[in-house]
């Protein structure tokens, strides 16, 4: 151990050009209680969703069947989340040199994908039903159903909402759920103005809440998994504030080809090359000088995996003369 600025530092053997740090942490999101979450929320929507689908074909509401469709969604974005939870933690190994995390970021982006699809099919058959003759809704049944819904998605959205949702894989399911649950809300809502009026149009409109609601989310999804899958640097890191942090460690003249991106939820990485002064290379400071910028990064930026080359004044001077 290395002590330095009044903290403790493991030091492994200096290399003279590069070094790297992972710390040894679980970044998978793949705990047992996040699975038991997940397949108790699966359980509750195929059970209501069998009943729902026959239900919907009885009383002729398209809102039903919309919301029974997306609850396939849900239920199918839920599995696709196990599985890829179950790929997240098979370790590296081979050409997989970070394992198979980046399995839940595919996951949501397919969530996302699969949301535009059907909100796409509710629309064009909400749009058609409101400027055509649509059939007759039972209102009476729609409400009990829609009622019954509403009970069963707050369940399954409480079950993932004690899931880990800082795993895109975990917060695309959970979208899923949450927009089920308030397409029912509007359906109850639609049921209501039908028994009251008699205004079967309200199913249609109730529908084309829920596809509203669908494709907000849908692109919540795809813009993070797109951030996630072309490399992106984090939201939450501002790149020219880290650099001004590695620039004021002392010995350090210059930063730069500097990278910062997301491997999966919660695994950032950043590398860069650094410009120290000459004199580290032979006075033994380049030890405690890694760790100390390694610590900076882990502090401030909650970044656990970096890797920086080394390169020397003299001849980083030099290759930019070269290339000026």
């Amino acid at each position: 151990m290395n002590e330095h600025d009044g903290h403790k530092y493991p030091v492994d053997p200096p290399d003279r050009f590069s070094r790297e740090s992972h710390a040894g942490h679980d970044h998978g999101i793949s705990s047992n209680a996040d699975r038991r979450y997940l397949w108790a929320a699966l359980g509750l929507l195929l059970a209501y969703m069998v009943g729902e689908v026959v239900t919907a074909l009885l009383s002729g509401s398209l809102a039903l069947l919309s919301d029974a469709g997306h609850m396939l969604s849900d239920a199918g974005a839920i599995a696709v989340a196990l599985w890829a939870m179950r790929l997240a933690a098979r370790p590296a190994a081979g050409a997989w040199t970070f394992g198979w995390k980046r399995a839940e970021i595919l996951s949501a982006l397919g969530n996302g994908v699969t949301m535009l699809v059907i909100a796409a099919l509710v629309c064009f058959e909400a749009v058609r039903r409101l400027v055509d003759d649509h059939p007759a809704v039972n209102g009476g049944t729609v409400l009990v159903v829609a009622l019954v819904g509403i009970v069963v998605n707050l369940a399954a959205t409480w079950l993932l909402a004690k899931a880990n949702r800082s795993s895109l894989n975990v917060e695309g399911a959970y979208q899923h759920i949450l927009t089920d649950l308030y397409g029912f809300i509007g359906t109850a809502i639609s049921a209501i103005i039908i028994i009251t009026t008699g205004w079967t149009q309200a199913d249609a409109i109730a529908s084309l809440v829920v596809v509203a609601l669908m494709v907000h989310a849908a692109w919540g999804l795809l813009r993070d998994s797109g951030r996630v899958l072309l490399e992106a640097a984090p939201k939450e890191i501002d790149l020219s504030e880290l650099r001004t942090h590695l620039n004021e460690v002392k010995y350090v003249r210059d930063v730069h080809d500097l990278h910062a991106w997301t491997v999966t939820s919660g695994l950032t990485a950043v590398s860069a090359h650094i410009v120290l002064d000459d004199a580290c290379f032979h006075d033994g400071h380049m030890p405690a000088l890694l760790d100390q910028m390694q610590a900076c990064l882990g502090d401030h930026f909650d970044v656990e995996h970096s890797t920086f080359q080394f390169e020397e004044a003299a001849h980083a001077d030099h290759e930019h003369g070269t290339h000026a």
